[in-house]
């Protein structure tokens, strides 16, 4: 069934599918470095039994020799989901996942320290806008809830857009691994490295995990994790990447609808246009 859906069309639900993830993250019990981990083994285990089924078998001297890349990136995604979900707890979810948004200019900022590539003039516009924009979305004086949080929130989400920018220079260096064997193996990685951190915090009580917190982390898991990237990544290679960029733009979009919608959140009218700042600069940015 799914291979009668067309790649544009796969794109678009995971992005939708991804843009929904804060409804669930609000909504679970733990402390984000549990929840990161989680999902990514929740995630890994999903896609071994997908690898099992479809046969996909993956050549143990390449991963050898993707080894280094392989573990940076796995501690970026860690790190990164620890840092979004973190933003998610500490503010609303349009400043959380805004401020998530400034990841395509440190994306582009790392490509160019790690990969040689140029920055231009119209990078560093871009750079600026969102600068600009972050500045109207914070608005000290207007925020939501209260300062000391607020602020955090936002780190925590500028903190996760750096993360995820080393997560995507990272895998531009790594070779012979298609989408869906480099994000098992990341994700797999993930879940072994935050392993240590959840066991020491020791926050974790089975015993009063009822079935809605269990439900929650599987959705979490298996819906907007192992469905999404197999949704996402064996698509990407039949679309252009402007029209990836573009839908890309789903996510935020449909997570600051749903949140003002079933959350009932707002964002004052200040901080909606350093909102379109930020989508803006972060699109033409890629573009």
């Amino acid at each position: 069934m799914i291979n009668n859906i067309s790649p544009k069309s796969k794109i678009t639900i995971a992005m939708i599918i991804w843009g929904t993830i804060s409804l669930f993250v609000r909504e679970i019990q733990l402390e984000s470095v549990s929840i990161a981990f989680f999902r990514a083994a929740i995630g890994s285990i999903f896609l071994l039994l997908v690898s099992v089924i479809i046969k996909d078998r993956i050549d143990k001297e390449v991963i050898k020799k993707n080894l280094v890349l392989l573990i940076i990136s796995g501690i970026g995604l860690s790190t990164n989901w620890t840092a979004l979900f973190q933003a998610m707890k500490y503010t609303t979810i349009p400043i959380a996942v805004l401020s998530y948004q400034t990841a395509p200019i440190f994306i582009t900022l790392f490509s160019a320290i790690i990969l040689k590539e140029k920055i231009t003039a119209k990078n560093v516009l871009c750079l600026a806008v969102a600068v600009v924009g972050m500045l109207l979305v914070f608005e000290p004086g207007n925020s939501v809830g209260s300062q000391i949080n607020h602020t955090k929130g936002i780190l925590y989400g500028l903190t996760g857009a750096v993360l995820y920018g080393v997560v995507i220079a990272t895998n531009k260096l790594i070779k012979d691994l298609t989408g869906f064997q480099r994000t098992f193996i990341q994700l797999s990685l993930a879940a072994i490295l935050l392993l240590p951190i959840v066991v020491r915090q020791g926050n974790i009580n089975f015993s009063e995990f009822d079935t809605k917190q269990w439900i929650l982390l599987l959705v979490i898991g298996i819906l907007h994790t192992g469905i999404a990237y197999l949704l996402y990544f064996p698509s990407i290679k039949d679309v252009k990447g402007n029209t990836i960029a573009i839908l890309s733009y789903l996510e935020p979009i449909v997570a600051i609808i749903a949140s003002f919608i079933i959350l009932k959140e707002s964002m004052t009218s200040i901080q909606a246009l350093g909102g379109v700042l930020i989508l803006s600069a972060a699109y033409f940015g890629e573009k």
